[in-house]
């Protein structure tokens, strides 16, 4: 079951951030994030008697606020990508990228990361190469797009929040994750008010948005299968989610890649596989 679960919560991330990207190509990417961030705070907030807990400290709290910054700004960052990129390459080198940013901050902090998290590192690098190659069919020469600069961004930031994530503390339930959202939708609000962004978006966005309750779910998802089963495995089949946004930009957006392009998607999912099996 954990393992189901596991799988579970990486459609749910995939889909979340599919249709979060759709929603930014309909409204602001700040304006679209603001609600979807917004909405899916109540997830957390209803799941807070089935999760009992202890408050955190307030280093954990503060630790919690961090994550929530980095995860608004990551998502929103990936909102844009999905705007105004190539979905099929912002996603997996996002994925890549969040993933080696903890394990680089663990070796940092002591841990010392076996052969094959060493070896997921180097195949990452090789997908971000891969993957970065791309033709304008028009005009049928080399161009390079800002998908794989935004992706290596969105994974630096995200990993970050995964690393701020675990600093919290896993002993307080859900409400680091509660902490995290009610910060970073305040933050994102008040970064819209100072831009002069408008939150107001189309009534048509609105079903688009809900995605914040599909991402909320994947992480409570993830949380009941983390605390049932091995970390690890959890953690590997959790981090699978790219294969869900991927396929649906194939099928919805009709996006099409090269075969070098997908030497590079294969590499990605290898070296999420290895990075995450240390």
């Amino acid at each position: 079951m954990p393992l189901v679960l596991a799988l579970l919560s990486a459609a749910f991330y995939g889909t979340a951030d599919f249709f979060g990207g759709l929603a930014a190509r309909r409204a602001p990417a700040l304006a679209a994030t603001v609600w979807t961030q917004g909405i899916g705070f109540a997830v957390p907030l209803a799941a807070l008697p089935f999760f009992p807990a202890a408050l955190p400290s307030t280093a954990g709290a503060l630790w919690g606020v961090a994550a929530g910054l980095t995860g608004g700004v990551g998502v929103a960052m990936l909102y844009y990508g999905f705007a105004v990129g190539r979905v099929s390459v912002i996603a997996p080198v996002t994925a890549v990228c969040s993933i080696a940013i903890p394990v680089l901050v663990a070796f940092g902090l002591g841990e010392r990361p076996g052969s094959l998290a060493v070896g997921g590192i180097a195949v990452a690098i090789a997908s971000v190469a891969l993957i970065s190659r791309h033709e304008d069919a028009a005009s049928g020469e080399g161009r390079r797009d800002h998908s794989l600069a935004i992706g290596l961004a969105c994974g630096v930031v995200i990993g970050a929040f995964f690393v701020c994530l675990a600093r919290a503390g896993t002993a307080s339930g859900v409400w680091p994750l509660l902490i995290a959202r009610a910060a970073s939708t305040a933050a994102l609000a008040a970064a819209a008010g100072v831009a002069g962004v408008p939150i107001a978006i189309p009534r048509s966005v609105l079903p688009v948005v809900a995605c914040g309750v599909i991402d909320m779910v994947a992480n409570a998802l993830y949380l009941i299968a983390v605390r049932q089963g091995p970390l690890g495995l959890v953690a590997t089949l959790a981090s699978l989610y790219p294969a869900t946004t991927v396929l649906l930009a194939r099928v919805v957006l009709r996006e099409r890649l090269q075969p070098v392009q997908s030497v590079g998607l294969a590499c990605a999912a290898a070296a999420i596989v290895m990075i995450t099996s240390r």
